[in-house]
Order: C-alpha cells, then structure tokens, then sequence
C-alpha cells in the first residue's frame, strides 16, 4: 500500500473508535451545557442590572426627568405608575420593584427592600435639588433658566487613550477562547499518547509495526485523533456563534465571529505540535499507570502559559511578557488566540507566530518520531529520554 493510503487507514480507525466513544460525547455535551449556563448567567445579570422603579402620588410627576437623568449617568430604568402607597410597598417586600417613589417633588420618599443603588441615589438626589432650585428661583421671582449656564458648567475631559467600549466583551471572549483551547488541545492530545500506550503495553503495535512503519502509525493516529478534537471545536463554534448571534450577549458577533474562525487554526497549529510531544512521552511507559507521570511535564505548559498569560493580560492587554510568551510556540496556541481577541495582537505578530509554530511543529514531528521510533517497542521498564533519541 502507498503511504497515504496506509496514514489513511490509521486514522480512519483512530476517528471511528474515538468518535463513537462515549468520552467524546460526554465532553462535548458539558461543554456545550457550560456555555449555554454562561449565557444564561448573562443574561439574567443582564436584566437585573434594569432598575424596576414604582412612582406613585406626586412624584409621578418626575417620570421623565427621572429617566432621562438616569439614562444620563448610565443606568437602566423601568419606570411605572403604582395606585397607591400600600401596593407599592407590596411590589417592593415581593421584589416585583426595587424602589418606589412617593411623596412631594421636593421631598420625596424612596422605599427599598435593604438598599439603595447608589447610581439611583445620585439621579434622585440631582432632581431633588433641581426642584430645589427652581423654588427657590420662583421665590426670588427669577425665571427658571436663571442658572442654567451654572448647571450645565462641566468639566472637559480629554482622554490620551479612550477606553475601548466593547472591552469587557473582548476579555470575557478571549478567557472563553483560551479556555477551550485549552481544554481540546490537552484533551485529545492526552488522548493520542493513551492509545500509544494501550497499543504498547497490548503488544499490538508489535503486529502493527511488522507491516508498517512507524512514523506512518504516529502521523496516522495524530491526524484521526486530530479530526476528532476538530469536529468537537467545530460544534463548540458553531453553537457559540449562534449564541453569541441570538442571545445578544456579545454586542459584537464580527469580532467573536473572527476570534472563532481563528481559534479553529490555532487548535489544528497546537494540536499537531502536543500531540507530538505527548505520543513520544507516551511511547517511554508501558502501563496506563506510569503514563500521568510521563505526560505532566507536557501538559502543564499549555495551562501555565494560559493562567500567567490571562492575568498579565486582562489589567495590562499590551504588557511586554504576554506578548513574548505569545510567540514561543509551546505557548501561542493558548495566548495569541486570547490577544487576538482583546484586540492587541498586530498582523505581523500573529503572522511571525504562525511561521514559528510551522516551524516548531517541524522540529517537534521528528523529534517524536525518532523516539516513539526507538521506544514503542521497548517494553517492561521506562525508557530513558536520552537512550529513546539515539538511533536504534
């Protein structure tokens, strides 16, 4: 057979035995519930974050002021009409309103369950004294515009560097996106170096490798388990998509659109290079039992990287040391993503991290071969690192 045809076989195997398995199924589903949980979670602070307010006898009159006052400082309101005192009050203790007004437009009443927004304090505060004011304007028999150059007197604000109105979208997409990328890369990768020792310790890839070679099994079984991590990632995309695009919990689809697209190719670029890695850590033990040990050291780089990289990233998008770590290869798969998310990765970075993984995927896939080579077929103890990277 050609070696396409025999890479082929290997990973249509690895694809049908994983995909039917009830692993991927699981994982797939919790995932797909977590986000649909996220959304939820969003859009239910979403709506609470919409102040429920009841006016009620003169201060019904303050209706408008009231909502342009709070729509002014940036706080959403909904404002109704109660028939009386004692029906306010009801709505408030059963939470149906979080304030209710009453009482004259110069002094009015404010009833809460426990405690007052203080945004909502502000906005009522400003009317108070503004129809303090215009009493006291009547009084002096002055007309009500009298001090309105002095009230709208303000304080110009000249921002060196505005901030980015769709900030905290873009930081909550990149932890989602770093997240999952995470997640897939290790867990499939994981995978792969599973099945090298569940071939091993079974004597099957004795049988395997008297027909074929190798590098043909290695390449084979990354690309079948590949596929696998990539139609779950695709899923995982597609339904986020369609969240992000129904729920309106993003108000901006282009960019998580973009970040999505781009996540996919940083899962393939990552993917290749760990699994690599953890196939060759694999082939070093021979029981499933030793293969935690043997696989740690490679696992926990993806994770560390994300974890520092996030919390440089979120207070200081631009720091030197995020942008660093984003160009090594062991950890762009989990950092650039997220930087290209916030927004502060330019092109020619994400372009040079690109050529860098290639490369680094390289190195890795040989490196990989020449000792999962040299140790699948060793078993009993562990093999040394060192004795696995000379030729046989």
């Amino acid at each position: 057979m050609t070696t396409s045809r025999v890479i082929g076989l290997v990973a249509g195997r690895e694809f049908t035995t994983r995909v039917r398995s009830k692993s991927f199924v699981v994982s797939t589903l919790v995932i797909l519930a977590v986000m649909g949980m996220y959304v939820v979670l969003f859009t239910v602070i979403g709506k609470e974050s919409t102040a429920k307010i009841g006016l009620t006898g003169q201060a019904t009159a303050m209706s408008a002021p009231l909502s342009a006052a709070a729509n002014h400082l940036g706080k959403q309101v909904q404002i109704s009409t109660v028939d009386d005192k004692a029906t306010g009050l009801q709505q408030v203790r059963d939470g149906k309103l979080d304030v209710l007004v009453e009482g004259p437009l110069g002094a009015p009443t404010v009833d809460v369950k426990s405690t007052l927004d203080p945004v909502l304090q502000n906005v009522l505060e400003q009317l108070v004294r503004a129809q303090a004011i215009q009493a006291v304007l009547a009084q002096a028999q002055l007309p009500p515009t009298a001090l309105n150059a002095a009230q709208n007197a303000k304080v110009t604000v000249n921002a060196l560097e505005p901030p980015d109105p769709e900030q905290a979208q873009r930081i909550a997409l990149s932890l989602i996106t770093g997240i999952v990328l995470v997640f897939s890369i290790m867990a499939f990768g994981t995978a792969v170096a599973q099945g090298v020792v569940e071939e091993k310790s079974s004597r099957v890839v004795e049988i395997l490798l008297a027909t074929i070679r190798p590098w043909q099994l290695l390449v084979g079984k990354v690309l079948g388990i590949g596929v696998v991590g990539l139609m779950q990632v695709v899923i995982i995309a597609a339904v986020g998509l369609t969240l992000v695009n129904t729920s309106g919990v993003f108000a901006v689809p282009a960019v998580a659109f973009g970040t999505v697209l781009g996540a996919l190719v940083w899962y393939v670029l990552g993917f290749f290079l760990y699994a690599a890695l953890l196939a060759a850590a694999g082939s070093l033990v021979s029981r499933q039992e030793e293969l935690q040990s043997a696989i740690t050291p490679v696992s926990l780089l993806p994770t560390i990287a994300f974890v520092v990289g996030v919390n440089l990233l979120i207070p200081n998008p631009t720091n030197t040391v995020s942008t660093v770590l984003s160009l090594i290869p062991l950890f762009t798969p989990t950092l650039m993503p997220s930087r290209i998310a916030l927004g502060v990765a330019p092109a020619w970075q994400v372009a040079l991290a690109v050529v860098l993984m290639i490369a680094a995927i390289a190195l890795v896939t040989w490196l990989a071969g020449r000792i999962y080579r040299n140790a699948v077929l060793q078993t009993g103890g562990r093999v040394r690192l060192l004795d696995a990277l000379r030729s046989s």
